[in-house]
């Protein structure tokens, strides 16, 4: 080989690398995106907006946050996997989209694994078990028994991954059976449940928390391991129902291909975002905790709770749809 042919194919290779490092020093020079694959007054569209409010000043341009909703979040994880990999188009993605959907479908019009590079965790949160008003049941201990005298007179409602496995574990934990309902938005599906079209849910502590306290449906208890210290007068399911846990996470994902400088640019502004105890009220309502997980550390959690989540549901007998 000559050495100009050496210099020519040296050149080649060294120009993606180049144009990765050109792109990643201007980054970003315009606005930035966030699309929520759940519904506006979610805990994903809180956090979304609450860490992007911040990043804009960090990253000197607008940050708009999008709420595509759908299919167990799978529409707006699509219009994610498919953008341009520039980082400009970002999923606040969550347990549901990037660890337990390949286990509840048969069919996903994306791949979790392959569509997506992991950029950092930022909240982990619990569910939390609500009842309507008018039902007769003040515990967990009460709702088992009533369960059993009353076999397939209750029903709960779900719009997410974690709120079906929340359900169905505690079917099988419980001994009981309470019959799912399915909904597109979480908001809506407690909604019903306050004006009593439906028995129970178990919705993200935020949501759960803002109608408990209103008076609107009765708490019960939370899905973590133990109580949290956000609402510490919730017993934990795991009280009364043994080996009952469940514990969601929300993390910023951009599409696979995007440049790993940009990936680290995005998690070092992410990072500096939740220094600031401002933006982490704002992300959580002080209703969620922040855990900030980054980039091949957080690749490796997703991986885990991929298997976590499939096994679970798999445990819980939930057929993919």
């Amino acid at each position: 080989m000559t050495l100009n042919r050496r210099a020519a194919l040296a050149g080649a290779v060294a120009l993606p690398f180049a144009a990765n490092g050109a792109r990643a020093q201007d980054f970003p020079s315009k606005p930035i995106k966030i699309i929520v694959p759940f519904a506006a007054g979610s805990a994903t569209d809180t956090t979304a907006r609450g860490l992007g409010q911040k990043l804009s000043e960090i990253l000197k341009q607008p940050v708009i946050v999008d709420d595509k909703p759908g299919a167990s979040g799978q529409l707006g994880a699509s219009a994610v996997a498919t953008a341009p990999a520039d980082g400009y188009t970002l999923l606040m993605g969550t347990n549901t989209t990037n660890a337990a959907n390949g286990a509840l479908f048969k069919k996903l019009s994306y791949d979790p694994e392959k569509d997506f590079a992991p950029i950092a965790r930022c909240i982990t949160g619990v569910n939390a078990l609500v009842v309507n008003n008018d039902l007769p049941i003040k515990s967990v201990a009460e709702l088992v028994d009533y369960a059993k005298k009353n076999p397939g007179k209750l029903n709960y409602a779900e719009a997410s991954a974690s709120q079906r496995l929340s359900g169905e574990m505690f079917n099988a934990l419980a001994g009981v059976k309470i019959e799912h309902v399915p909904y597109k938005a979480s908001p809506q599906a407690l909604g019903d449940v306050v004006s009593g079209q439906v028995h129970m849910m178990f919705p993200d502590l935020p949501q759960a928390l803002a109608q408990v306290q209103a008076g609107k449906v009765r708490g019960l208890g939370v899905t973590g391991p133990q109580r949290t210290k956000v609402a510490p007068d919730l017993p934990a399911i795991a009280e009364t129902v043994k080996g009952y846990s469940l514990v969601y996470w929300l993390a910023v994902f951009a599409p696979a291909a995007t440049p790993k400088p940009i990936q680290q640019k995005l998690f070092d502004a992410i990072a500096e975002a939740m220094k600031d105890p401002a933006t982490v009220q704002a992300m959580t309502q002080g209703r969620m905790e922040a855990a900030v997980i980054g980039l091949d550390d957080f690749a490796t959690y997703v991986k885990t709770e991929t298997k976590w989540w499939t096994d679970q549901i798999k445990a819980a007998g939930i057929e993919p749809e």
